[in-house]
Parts: C-alpha cells; structure tokens; sequence
C-alpha cells in the first residue's frame, strides 16, 4: 500500500454522484491529488436537475439509522470512517423518526462546498468521452453516463447499465386535510412524537385507491429506461400489481402506527416526510412511481388526506 501511494500521486474521478464525491474526499484528505470531472452544470442528465455534486434524485431518505438495523449499522461504521456523506447528512438531516432523511438541496450544497474547499481537488466541468487506462481513474458516472462515454464502456460490459426513473410525488402540507390524518412515528421510534404525517384508509377506501392505482396509465419509458425494475425502489404501481394485498405489507402497511382519532390501527396507512426544515413540503413515502402526471394527483387523491392535495413534483 506504502508503495501505491507513492506511485499515485494524481487520481482522476469521472462523475460527482454520491459515489464520486466520496471517493473524491478520502483520497484527497490522504494527500492525493484528485480531479474531478463532472459534465453538470455544462450538460445535464433526463434525470437531473441541481447543478450541485451528490445529487438525490429519488428518496431524501438514506434509511434506518438504528444499529440493530443493518443500513444503520454500515452507516455507523461509515461515520467513524470519517464519511463525508454522513457527516454532511446529519447536519442536514429533517425529522424521519428512526429513519436518516435528509434535505436534499442542502446535502448537495454542503458536499459541493466541502470538495471544492479542498486544495488538493481540482474540477472540470466537462463530459469525457473516453477512458484512460495508462492513468489511475475511478469511474463515477452511474447508469445515465452520458452516451458517447457510455458507447466506450460497453466494450468491456457484458450487460447494459440502467436507470429506474421512478420519483415520489411531493405535497404542499398546507394543501393536506388535516381532519383526515395524524401524526406519529411508527411505534413511537425517534426522539419526537411524531416526524411523519400518516394519512389512513379503511378498507373500502383502499379497495377503490388500489383498482385505480393498478389500471392508472404510466409514462412512456425513456430510451436510457426498460421494464425492468429495482427491487428496493420499485414503482408503487408495479408493486401493487403484485397482489392486493402487496401494499399493505409494504408501502401503506398500517402496522406499528395507531391513530389517536378512532383509537385503533388503520386498515392502511400512506406515511409523509418532510422535504426540508424551511418550508411545508412533504414527500410521499414509497411512493415512487411512473404514473403520469394527471394520474397521479386523480390516484393519491382517492387518499383522504390528499384529496385536495396541491403537488409541486
């Protein structure tokens, strides 16, 4: 290792993603000279829209953060690695209960600044288009690599890269009905008594909620897409097509979460997060998905909270 160290001197990382960013820091603070080439702002990606490093696409939540848990555990052991990803995280973090959820517009503010204060980095904002080999690289750029660097890597890949392009709607709290929802944590997990708006359904209202859901038309997949889809983020539609009763031992399922109002468990539960700390929007939970714009607000708004849901995403 003493020997590696010593040879290379100058490290070039191709994309500035969360892998990219991370892997940017440790070497740099080991004294390596890094460069950073990340083609944002200059070009962006179908998927990406903030010009920052270590963007969050999809969820704002990096998962449990309890060490019984195995996410939590490997997040703990990141920290006392000294993780720039979870140092910035938890200084950003927004009320998720048990759960590490993050304001994602300042996470990547944060993980830009931090890279960009440190000498020994050096950043381009340009595409590559090819790669190499005679240099230490690490390649960064994930599965919407820009697609004549794209067309050089798949010289060597047995297989396509893909993006499941699935995103959770968000809503303007203010626009909630707040007759129709309470707010708890499930089973009374985090250091509140309640990060999470919980909008229930009896079991008439899932019934007409899961029929429209499953016969909702979807989004034309995009050229960079395919039907296939990521077990740990799939759409909610697909999800829901797996069997009735999917939902309610996944995304909407009630358990560990008792409604004050009608002191009983609900029949399902759609849960809201906090997009940030500064304003009144709120993510819906798991609910990634392909549906179409104008299906999606008639579908969620079968929810009783959300029927006059206003959405910003």
């Amino acid at each position: 290792m003493q020997m590696l160290v010593m040879t290379m001197t100058k490290v070039k990382v191709i994309g500035c993603g969360l892998a990219g960013a991370e892997a940017s820091y440790q070497l740099a603070k080991r004294g390596f000279q890094v460069e950073i080439y990340e083609q944002k702002p200059k070009k962006f990606s179908p998927a990406h829209k903030n010009s920052n490093f270590a963007e969050l696409v999809c969820s704002n939540s990096l998962k449990s953060n309890e060490l019984t848990n195995a996410c939590g555990l490997l997040k703990q052991e990141l920290r006392e690695l000294d993780s720039l990803l979870l140092k910035v995280a938890d200084k950003v973090s927004v009320p998720s209960g048990s759960a590490l959820g993050v304001d994602r517009e300042l996470f990547a503010q944060k993980v830009t600044e931090k890279l960009k204060s440190m000498p020994n980095i050096k950043i381009f904002n340009d595409c590559v288009n090819n790669i190499n080999f005679d240099e230490p690289t690490i390649l960064a750029t994930g599965p919407l690599t820009d697609e004549e660097l794209f067309n050089n890597i798949k010289k060597y890949l047995d297989d396509d890269g893909y993006f499941f392009d699935a995103i959770a709607p968000i809503v303007k709290k203010s626009s909630l009905d707040d007759n129709c929802y309470f707010i708890a944590n499930r089973y009374d997990k985090g250091e509140t008594d309640g990060d999470y708006i919980n909008c229930p359904l009896t079991k008439i209202e899932y019934e007409v909620f899961y029929n429209e859901l499953i016969n909702a038309k979807t989004a034309k997949l995009h050229d960079f897409e395919n039907s296939k889809v990521f077990e740990s983020c799939m759409p909610i539609e697909v999800s829901a097509k797996r069997g009735y009763k999917t939902l309610l031992f996944g995304i909407l399922k009630p358990k560990g979460l008792f409604d004050q109002k009608t002191n009983k468990m609900p029949y399902a539960v759609l849960q809201l997060r906090k997009e940030s700390n500064f304003n009144d929007l709120y993510n819906l939970v798991g609910c990634q998905t392909n549906l179409l714009y104008g299906e999606q607000k008639k579908v969620f708004a079968l929810i009783p909270a959300l029927k006059n849901a206003e959405f910003v995403r």
